[in-house]
Protein backbone atom coordinates (compact mmCIF):
# COMPACT_ATOMS: atom_id res chain seq x y z
CA UNK A 1 0.00 0.00 0.00
CA UNK A 2 1.26 3.50 -1.26
CA UNK A 3 0.28 4.87 2.27
CA UNK A 4 2.65 2.25 4.38
CA UNK A 5 5.27 3.03 1.69
CA UNK A 6 4.41 6.66 2.79
CA UNK A 7 4.89 6.50 6.10
CA UNK A 8 8.22 3.92 6.22
CA UNK A 9 9.55 6.65 4.26
CA UNK A 10 8.89 9.49 7.10
CA UNK A 11 10.07 7.31 9.95
CA UNK A 12 13.58 7.53 7.80
CA UNK A 13 12.89 11.48 7.43
CA UNK A 14 13.89 10.69 3.12
CA UNK A 15 10.57 12.30 1.87
CA UNK A 16 10.53 15.47 3.48
CA UNK A 17 12.05 17.31 0.93
CA UNK A 18 10.53 15.69 -2.16
CA UNK A 19 7.14 16.42 -1.04
CA UNK A 20 8.54 20.03 -0.80
CA UNK A 21 9.39 19.18 -4.78
CA UNK A 22 6.72 18.10 -5.95
CA UNK A 23 3.70 15.29 -6.52
CA UNK A 24 5.04 11.73 -6.06
CA UNK A 25 3.68 8.16 -4.72
CA UNK A 26 5.78 9.41 -1.44
CA UNK A 27 3.95 12.40 -0.88
CA UNK A 28 0.37 10.75 -0.96
CA UNK A 29 -1.72 9.91 2.39
CA UNK A 30 -4.64 9.25 3.71
CA UNK A 31 -7.07 9.20 6.71
CA UNK A 32 -10.61 8.22 7.43
CA UNK A 33 -12.90 10.56 8.36
CA UNK A 34 -15.32 10.12 11.16
CA UNK A 35 -17.94 7.48 10.44
CA UNK A 36 -16.62 7.70 6.83
CA UNK A 37 -16.05 3.65 6.72
CA UNK A 38 -13.45 4.77 4.17
CA UNK A 39 -10.25 6.63 3.42
CA UNK A 40 -9.63 10.10 1.49
CA UNK A 41 -6.25 10.40 0.52
CA UNK A 42 -4.62 13.22 -0.64
CA UNK A 43 -0.91 14.73 -1.64
CA UNK A 44 0.73 16.87 1.08
CA UNK A 45 3.82 19.05 0.47
CA UNK A 46 4.60 18.11 4.37
CA UNK A 47 4.47 14.82 5.44
CA UNK A 48 1.87 14.02 8.63
CA UNK A 49 4.41 14.20 11.63
CA UNK A 50 7.02 15.78 10.37
CA UNK A 51 8.44 16.86 14.01
CA UNK A 52 10.45 20.02 13.11
CA UNK A 53 7.07 21.51 10.80
CA UNK A 54 4.86 24.45 12.10
CA UNK A 55 3.47 25.65 9.22
CA UNK A 56 0.74 28.12 9.99
CA UNK A 57 -1.52 28.39 6.52
CA UNK A 58 -2.73 25.64 4.42
CA UNK A 59 -3.51 25.25 0.76
CA UNK A 60 -5.71 22.81 -0.63
CA UNK A 61 -5.87 22.56 -4.32
CA UNK A 62 -8.50 20.51 -5.47
CA UNK A 63 -8.88 18.84 -8.73
CA UNK A 64 -10.74 18.92 -12.42
CA UNK A 65 -12.52 16.63 -13.46
CA UNK A 66 -9.77 13.85 -15.29
CA UNK A 67 -8.69 14.14 -11.38
CA UNK A 68 -5.45 15.53 -12.31
CA UNK A 69 -4.07 15.77 -8.35
CA UNK A 70 -0.96 15.71 -9.18
CA UNK A 71 -0.78 18.23 -11.22
CA UNK A 72 -2.89 20.43 -9.42
CA UNK A 73 -0.60 20.21 -6.38
CA UNK A 74 2.27 20.68 -8.71
CA UNK A 75 0.86 24.08 -10.04
CA UNK A 76 -0.20 25.06 -6.13
CA UNK A 77 3.09 24.52 -4.68
CA UNK A 78 4.82 25.93 -7.50
CA UNK A 79 2.76 29.17 -6.27
CA UNK A 80 3.82 28.70 -2.64
CA UNK A 81 7.55 28.20 -3.88
CA UNK A 82 7.76 31.37 -5.93
CA UNK A 83 6.47 33.39 -2.82
CA UNK A 84 9.11 31.77 -0.63
CA UNK A 85 6.73 30.26 1.57
CA UNK A 86 6.98 26.72 1.74
CA UNK A 87 8.37 27.09 5.21
CA UNK A 88 5.18 28.14 6.48
CA UNK A 89 2.20 27.14 3.76
CA UNK A 90 1.48 23.11 3.59
CA UNK A 91 0.25 22.13 0.07
CA UNK A 92 -2.39 19.65 -0.05
CA UNK A 93 -4.23 17.95 -2.70
CA UNK A 94 -7.50 15.70 -2.10
CA UNK A 95 -8.15 12.48 -4.65
CA UNK A 96 -11.68 11.76 -5.36
CA UNK A 97 -11.52 8.62 -6.23
CA UNK A 98 -13.70 6.80 -8.54
CA UNK A 99 -13.72 2.61 -8.75
CA UNK A 100 -11.87 1.56 -11.75
CA UNK A 101 -15.13 -0.10 -13.84
CA UNK A 102 -16.02 3.76 -13.80
CA UNK A 103 -12.78 5.64 -13.84
CA UNK A 104 -11.79 5.44 -17.56
CA UNK A 105 -13.13 9.10 -18.15
CA UNK A 106 -12.08 10.83 -15.32
CA UNK A 107 -8.09 9.25 -14.44
CA UNK A 108 -4.68 11.44 -15.26
CA UNK A 109 -2.04 8.82 -15.41
CA UNK A 110 0.77 9.28 -12.52
CA UNK A 111 -2.13 9.59 -9.99
CA UNK A 112 -2.52 6.25 -7.68
CA UNK A 113 -6.09 4.29 -8.33
CA UNK A 114 -8.71 3.61 -5.99
CA UNK A 115 -7.76 1.52 -3.58
CA UNK A 116 -9.50 -1.00 -1.56
CA UNK A 117 -11.32 0.49 1.35
CA UNK A 118 -10.64 3.86 -0.33
CA UNK A 119 -14.38 5.98 -0.25
CA UNK A 120 -15.59 6.10 -4.03
CA UNK A 121 -17.63 8.72 -5.91
CA UNK A 122 -18.46 8.75 -9.92
CA UNK A 123 -16.90 10.95 -12.27
CA UNK A 124 -19.64 13.80 -12.02
CA UNK A 125 -21.11 13.33 -8.19
CA UNK A 126 -18.06 14.65 -6.25
CA UNK A 127 -18.16 17.96 -7.85
CA UNK A 128 -21.59 18.27 -6.62
CA UNK A 129 -20.95 17.02 -2.95
CA UNK A 130 -22.96 13.78 -3.24
CA UNK A 131 -22.55 11.43 -1.22
CA UNK A 132 -19.90 8.45 -1.78
CA UNK A 133 -20.79 5.18 -3.64
CA UNK A 134 -19.50 3.18 -1.01
CA UNK A 135 -18.37 3.10 3.01
CA UNK A 136 -21.59 4.98 4.89
CA UNK A 137 -22.25 7.29 2.15
CA UNK A 138 -20.34 10.55 2.87
CA UNK A 139 -20.85 13.69 0.84
CA UNK A 140 -18.25 14.87 -1.02
CA UNK A 141 -18.56 18.38 0.67
CA UNK A 142 -18.49 16.86 4.23
CA UNK A 143 -15.82 14.74 3.08
CA UNK A 144 -14.15 18.38 2.25
CA UNK A 145 -14.53 19.26 5.77
CA UNK A 146 -13.27 16.76 7.57
CA UNK A 147 -9.91 17.11 5.59
CA UNK A 148 -10.01 20.51 6.81
CA UNK A 149 -10.04 19.46 10.43
CA UNK A 150 -8.00 16.68 9.83
CA UNK A 151 -4.88 19.14 8.63
CA UNK A 152 -5.52 21.65 11.91
CA UNK A 153 -5.51 17.83 14.13
CA UNK A 154 -2.02 17.27 12.58
CA UNK A 155 -1.04 20.69 12.31
CA UNK A 156 -2.51 22.44 15.00
CA UNK A 157 -0.69 25.82 14.71
CA UNK A 158 -2.62 26.64 11.22
CA UNK A 159 -4.35 29.63 11.48
CA UNK A 160 -5.20 30.21 7.86
CA UNK A 161 -6.99 27.25 5.38
CA UNK A 162 -7.23 28.47 2.08
CA UNK A 163 -9.94 25.93 -0.38
CA UNK A 164 -8.81 26.69 -3.83
CA UNK A 165 -10.49 24.77 -6.82
CA UNK A 166 -9.52 24.63 -10.70
CA UNK A 167 -12.24 23.65 -13.45
CA UNK A 168 -14.38 20.73 -11.74
CA UNK A 169 -12.40 21.59 -8.82
CA UNK A 170 -13.81 24.73 -8.59
CA UNK A 171 -17.22 23.93 -9.12
CA UNK A 172 -16.92 22.13 -6.06
CA UNK A 173 -15.44 24.79 -4.26
CA UNK A 174 -17.85 27.61 -5.04
CA UNK A 175 -21.05 24.93 -4.23
CA UNK A 176 -19.01 24.00 -1.06
CA UNK A 177 -18.44 27.14 0.25
CA UNK A 178 -22.58 27.78 0.83
CA UNK A 179 -22.78 24.16 2.59
CA UNK A 180 -19.35 23.84 4.58
CA UNK A 181 -18.85 23.54 8.26
CA UNK A 182 -17.90 26.19 10.43
CA UNK A 183 -13.86 27.06 10.62
CA UNK A 184 -11.94 25.13 13.07
CA UNK A 185 -11.82 27.35 16.49
CA UNK A 186 -9.04 29.71 15.47
CA UNK A 187 -8.90 28.93 12.08
CA UNK A 188 -9.95 31.56 9.10
CA UNK A 189 -11.09 29.84 6.02
CA UNK A 190 -10.50 31.55 2.57
CA UNK A 191 -11.75 29.90 -0.84
CA UNK A 192 -10.90 30.59 -4.20
CA UNK A 193 -13.17 30.36 -7.31
CA UNK A 194 -11.08 29.08 -10.58
CA UNK A 195 -12.26 28.60 -14.16
CA UNK A 196 -15.45 26.49 -13.45
CA UNK A 197 -17.29 25.20 -15.77
CA UNK A 198 -20.98 26.56 -14.58
CA UNK A 199 -21.81 28.73 -11.52
CA UNK A 200 -24.33 27.92 -8.04
CA UNK A 201 -26.69 31.27 -8.56
CA UNK A 202 -28.51 32.59 -5.84
CA UNK A 203 -31.66 34.05 -7.28
CA UNK A 204 -33.28 33.68 -10.81
CA UNK A 205 -31.11 36.04 -12.69
CA UNK A 206 -28.82 34.83 -15.95
CA UNK A 207 -26.98 36.79 -18.44
CA UNK A 208 -28.83 34.97 -21.02
CA UNK A 209 -31.91 33.89 -19.29
CA UNK A 210 -33.37 30.50 -20.23
CA UNK A 211 -37.41 29.76 -19.69
CA UNK A 212 -37.51 27.04 -16.92
CA UNK A 213 -40.36 25.82 -19.11
CA UNK A 214 -38.69 24.45 -21.55
CA UNK A 215 -35.23 24.38 -19.60
CA UNK A 216 -36.57 22.92 -16.03
CA UNK A 217 -32.61 22.12 -14.59
CA UNK A 218 -31.88 26.20 -15.22
CA UNK A 219 -32.90 27.43 -11.30
CA UNK A 220 -32.05 23.42 -9.58
CA UNK A 221 -29.57 22.13 -7.76
CA UNK A 222 -26.61 22.26 -9.42
CA UNK A 223 -27.15 25.56 -11.17
CA UNK A 224 -29.52 26.96 -8.92
CA UNK A 225 -31.06 26.63 -5.27
CA UNK A 226 -34.24 24.72 -6.46
CA UNK A 227 -34.32 21.21 -5.77
CA UNK A 228 -31.79 21.22 -3.58
CA UNK A 229 -30.45 17.12 -2.87
CA UNK A 230 -31.34 15.72 0.95
CA UNK A 231 -27.42 15.26 2.32
CA UNK A 232 -26.92 19.15 2.21
CA UNK A 233 -26.99 20.21 5.31
CA UNK A 234 -28.35 23.65 4.79
CA UNK A 235 -32.05 25.48 3.35
CA UNK A 236 -31.39 27.56 0.51
CA UNK A 237 -31.89 30.88 2.52
CA UNK A 238 -28.91 29.29 4.75
CA UNK A 239 -26.55 28.50 2.39
CA UNK A 240 -27.02 32.35 0.77
CA UNK A 241 -26.65 33.40 3.99
CA UNK A 242 -22.96 31.08 4.19
CA UNK A 243 -21.99 32.21 0.77
CA UNK A 244 -22.56 35.95 1.43
CA UNK A 245 -20.23 35.84 4.80
CA UNK A 246 -17.58 33.67 3.09
CA UNK A 247 -13.94 35.02 2.36
CA UNK A 248 -14.03 34.13 -1.54
CA UNK A 249 -11.58 34.93 -4.67
CA UNK A 250 -12.17 34.35 -8.25
CA UNK A 251 -10.30 33.95 -10.67
CA UNK A 252 -10.04 32.98 -14.67
CA UNK A 253 -7.65 32.84 -17.66
CA UNK A 254 -7.85 35.47 -19.86
CA UNK A 255 -8.04 32.99 -22.97
CA UNK A 256 -10.28 30.40 -21.30
CA UNK A 257 -13.00 31.63 -23.98
CA UNK A 258 -13.97 29.96 -27.61
CA UNK A 259 -13.22 26.78 -28.82
CA UNK A 260 -9.49 26.67 -29.43
CA UNK A 261 -6.56 24.54 -28.54
CA UNK A 262 -6.05 24.90 -24.85
CA UNK A 263 -9.70 25.12 -23.81
CA UNK A 264 -10.95 21.89 -22.85
CA UNK A 265 -13.90 22.93 -25.03
CA UNK A 266 -14.99 19.19 -25.20
CA UNK A 267 -15.64 19.13 -21.67
CA UNK A 268 -17.34 22.31 -21.14
CA UNK A 269 -20.70 21.86 -20.38
CA UNK A 270 -22.83 23.26 -22.74
CA UNK A 271 -26.75 22.08 -21.30
CA UNK A 272 -29.53 24.45 -21.61
CA UNK A 273 -29.02 25.25 -18.00
CA UNK A 274 -25.23 25.89 -18.70
CA UNK A 275 -25.28 28.09 -21.63
CA UNK A 276 -27.72 30.56 -19.76
CA UNK A 277 -24.95 31.66 -17.70
CA UNK A 278 -22.33 32.33 -21.15
CA UNK A 279 -21.16 31.03 -24.08
CA UNK A 280 -17.67 30.06 -22.16
CA UNK A 281 -15.82 30.14 -18.67
CA UNK A 282 -14.47 33.58 -18.91
CA UNK A 283 -17.43 34.50 -20.13
CA UNK A 284 -19.58 32.43 -17.57
CA UNK A 285 -17.33 34.07 -14.87
CA UNK A 286 -17.37 37.67 -15.81
CA UNK A 287 -20.93 37.54 -15.91
CA UNK A 288 -21.62 35.55 -12.54
CA UNK A 289 -19.11 37.90 -10.43
CA UNK A 290 -20.54 41.14 -12.61
CA UNK A 291 -24.30 40.12 -11.03
CA UNK A 292 -22.87 38.79 -7.67
CA UNK A 293 -21.52 42.72 -7.85
CA UNK A 294 -25.01 44.22 -7.77
CA UNK A 295 -25.93 42.25 -4.38
CA UNK A 296 -22.81 43.34 -2.25
CA UNK A 297 -22.33 46.64 -0.81
CA UNK A 298 -18.53 45.34 -1.03
CA UNK A 299 -18.37 43.74 -4.43
CA UNK A 300 -15.61 40.71 -4.34
CA UNK A 301 -12.79 41.19 -7.29
CA UNK A 302 -12.59 38.68 -10.27
CA UNK A 303 -8.96 38.66 -11.06
CA UNK A 304 -8.35 37.64 -15.03
CA UNK A 305 -4.96 36.01 -15.41
CA UNK A 306 -3.42 37.09 -18.53
CA UNK A 307 -1.94 34.36 -20.94
CA UNK A 308 -3.38 31.57 -19.25
CA UNK A 309 -5.94 29.30 -21.22
CA UNK A 310 -8.03 26.57 -19.59
CA UNK A 311 -4.70 25.16 -17.59
CA UNK A 312 -4.00 25.32 -13.36
CA UNK A 313 -0.63 24.95 -14.12
CA UNK A 314 -0.88 28.61 -16.22
CA UNK A 315 -3.39 30.30 -13.53
CA UNK A 316 -2.35 28.91 -10.57
CA UNK A 317 1.43 29.84 -10.60
CA UNK A 318 0.77 33.30 -12.27
CA UNK A 319 1.71 36.79 -10.62
CA UNK A 320 -2.03 37.95 -10.85
CA UNK A 321 -3.35 34.98 -8.69
CA UNK A 322 -0.84 34.83 -5.96
CA UNK A 323 -2.80 37.34 -3.69
CA UNK A 324 -5.83 34.97 -4.17
CA UNK A 325 -4.20 32.32 -3.59
CA UNK A 326 -1.98 32.99 -0.53
CA UNK A 327 -3.47 35.97 0.80
CA UNK A 328 -1.42 38.68 2.73
CA UNK A 329 1.84 38.32 3.63
CA UNK A 330 2.46 37.32 6.97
Amino acid sequence: MLVGLCWALLASGANAAACDAGASDACYFGFEPPAAQGRLHYYASIPPGTAAAAPTRALIALHGHPRDAAKTFDAALRAVRQRGRTGDTLVVAPVFQVDATRAARCSTPGVPAAQPGDLLWTCASWLEGAPSVNGAGLGAFAALDALVAELVRQWPGLRVVTVAGFSAGAQMVQHAIAFAAPAPAGVALRYVVADPGTWLYFDAFRPAPADPATCPEVNRWKYGLEALPAHLPRSAEQARSAYAAAEIHYLEGALDSGEGKGIAYRALDKSCAADAQGPFRLQRGQAYVAHEGTLRAAPRELVVVPGCAHDVACVFPAPEARAALLGAPP
